[in-house]
């Protein structure tokens, strides 16, 4: 069973995952990072300073004059902002991804054309043949 196991987790495609993997859970925290401290704060400004991020609806009694305020009293909140930018986030990788995807086919399908373009070369016995009949020509 170890054998089987070690065999399956040193395949190609399991290492090709797992880097995957990795690379794209650093690339999410890049796109969040870029969400929250680049583009929130344009955002902000063309809006007035509106951060989304902070809206909840308290679901017990009493008010609060902020999120921080309401869970710091224990209180029970529906963070609708937070799950809005989370959405947001998702909507921006996807985004990216998407453009990155259709960026790496543009690139495929110009190497394909690029192939299709020149023709291939003809068997060496034909070439030979081609060189023994010029040669009888002379």
């Amino acid at each position: 069973m170890l054998k089987e196991f070690k065999e399956f987790a040193l395949k190609g495609n399991v290492m090709d995952m797992a880097v995957g993997i990795i690379i794209g859970a650093a690339f999410g925290k890049i796109i969040a990072s870029l969400v929250k401290d680049v583009l929130m704060p344009l955002i902000g400004l063309f809006t007035g300073g509106f951060d989304i991020s902070q809206k909840y609806i308290l679901l017990g009694e009493g008010s609060f004059e902020s999120l921080a305020a309401a869970e710091e009293a224990g209180a029970a909140v529906l963070k609708y902002g937070a799950f809005a930018m989370t959405v947001f986030d998702f909507v921006v990788i996807a985004f990216v991804i998407f453009m990155m995807i259709k960026w790496m086919n543009s690139l495929r399908r110009k190497e394909e054309k690029a192939e299709e373009a020149a023709p291939p070369a003809p068997p060496k016995q034909e070439v030979l043949l081609e060189e023994i009949r010029d040669l009888l020509a002379k």
